[in-house]
């Protein structure tokens, strides 16, 4: 089967941007490093460090989605990500170098972006704010790749694959949840949410 393309993240996300086009190349690079092809099932193993664009494209790339239970968020605000190929047991986490960022390639790009976003946006902000964007996920596609991250072969702890649990019902809102999520109030079996717990973590 044909890899996915960058034309083909792109569809998926819904937009370019700089954090999808990280996420594109850091992909491909763990999947080289690791002699990985996409997994139809199980087979790789993607953790994430944030919630953020570049998780798309490793979705793609990999095969390693949130409902396999091989897409693991441990969200800690941080550009990197770690792919697993359990079959080899190599495994490779990729994180972006500061020197990197999207200021030191275009110190213009994000008040240009902040303007054309505006409600005031001129159509010559828009398009310049289009070439400058354009440039930015060239730089990204086409530098060497050790200018962009840091790269680490790294001895992983394979985590154990999906499970299924049983299910409980919340004693305050009446729906079903998980065994691994449920919590106790006063006796009482509830959700997170009901419990108070549920924060997006900001």
């Amino acid at each position: 089967m044909q890899s996915p393309t960058y034309e083909d993240v792109i569809r998926f996300h819904g937009h370019t941007c700089p954090g999808v086009t990280f996420g594109y190349r850091a992909a491909g690079i763990a999947m080289e490093r690791t002699g990985s092809v996409r997994a139809p099932d199980e087979e790789l193993v993607v953790i994430v460090e944030n919630d953020a664009c570049g998780v798309d494209a490793f979705q793609v790339i990999t095969g390693c989605t949130v409902g396999k239970g091989n897409l693991l968020l441990r969200d800690l605000g941080k550009n990197a990500w770690t792919l697993i190929n359990r079959t080899t047991g190599k495994a490779v986490r990729i994180a972006t170098r500061p020197s990197f960022s999207i200021e030191a390639i275009d110190p213009e790009f994000l008040p240009l972006r902040a303007r054309a976003w505006g409600a005031g946006a001129t159509p010559e902000e828009k398009q310049a704010y289009e070439e400058h964007l354009m440039a930015i996920c060239d730089a990204i596609l086409t530098r060497p790749a050790e200018e962009i991250f840091t790269i680490q072969e790294i001895e992983p702890e394979i985590p154990e694959r999906a499970r299924i649990f049983r299910s409980y019902i919340c004693a305050v809102c009446g729906e079903s949840v998980a065994e691994s999520r449920v919590r106790m109030r006063d006796g009482k079996t509830v959700c997170i949410p009901c419990a108070g717990e549920y924060t997006r973590g900001w």
